[in-house]
């Protein structure tokens, strides 16, 4: 029984995205030509295969770019919520800093990664990393600060000091909060990526949108859309396996 509802389950997302795409249909066809500026399903599939060869190694860059600013931000995210989570003074010197840096609207910082790293790939990755390293961050700390003060006490009964509380309690209480910050923050990569990429780049999915938006070439730009949605999905369901992976202790059977 159990296994039977989690297949149905599993078939939801599908029927709801087939339901979106037959109502989208449905719309854009009515409008006729207004269609042009809301290009229907059929027509945005034709933009994909007929532009296959520029879309593929475009795709792939903005992957690159996207993976590798989520690597650093993961490394970072963990190194610093650590360090924040641990540490009352480093949370009251640093914290503040990391708030102020995120509230800075992203797209005001890309010109300043340009003038310092040039156009292409490097703006790309700091962009996506900038975006991605603030929810790790923020969800390392709170699982670590987060710590029952009764555990805590148990722990100190029994000879622990406080690097085996945070080795042995602190560390594997965040991980829930770490992976469930990865979801997060893979799709803020492949956002930070594509922005840089219709700024500053030649090359990638959002320098593709860029272009084919200034030749009026709307499936084209819907396309991209469409190919940048799919590898987000994806990744994030590759984030939710690792997370059931690792964490499948932290929740609650259903």
């Amino acid at each position: 029984m159990k296994k039977s509802k989690t297949r149905s389950h599993a078939f939801v997302p599908w029927i709801t995205t087939l339901a979106l795409l037959v109502v989208w249909q449905i719309v854009a066809m009515a409008l006729g030509s207004a269609s042009l500026m809301l290009p229907p399903p059929t027509a945005i599939a034709h933009s994909i295969t007929e532009h296959y060869d520029v879309i593929w190694p475009n795709a792939l860059q903005t992957l690159y770019t996207t993976g590798v600013g989520f690597a650093f931000a993961v490394v970072m995210g963990m190194l610093f919520g650590l360090a924040i989570g641990a540490s009352p003074l480093i949370y009251r010197g640093i914290y503040p800093l990391l708030i102020a840096f995120n509230a800075v609207p992203k797209v005001a910082l890309v010109p300043i990664f340009v003038l310092w790293f040039g156009i292409g790939t490097v703006p790309a990755v700091v962009t996506a990393f900038s975006l991605a390293v603030f929810p790790i961050i923020v969800n390392v700390a709170t699982g670590l600060s987060t710590i029952d003060a009764e555990m805590e006490d148990v722990m100190r009964s029994l000879g622990a000091n406080r690097w085996d509380i945070l080795t042995k309690v602190g560390i594997p209480r965040m991980t829930p909060y770490l992976f469930a910050s990865l979801k997060i923050a893979i799709t803020l990569a492949f956002v930070g990526s594509v922005l840089s990429e219709t700024i500053a780049s030649n090359e990638g999915i959002g320098f593709l949108m860029q272009a084919a938006s200034s030749r009026f070439d709307v499936p084209l730009v819907f396309a991209g859309v469409i190919v940048i949605a799919a590898m987000a999905v994806i990744a994030y369901q590759l984030c939710e396996l690792i997370e059931r992976r690792f964490t499948h202790w932290a929740k609650r059977g259903k």
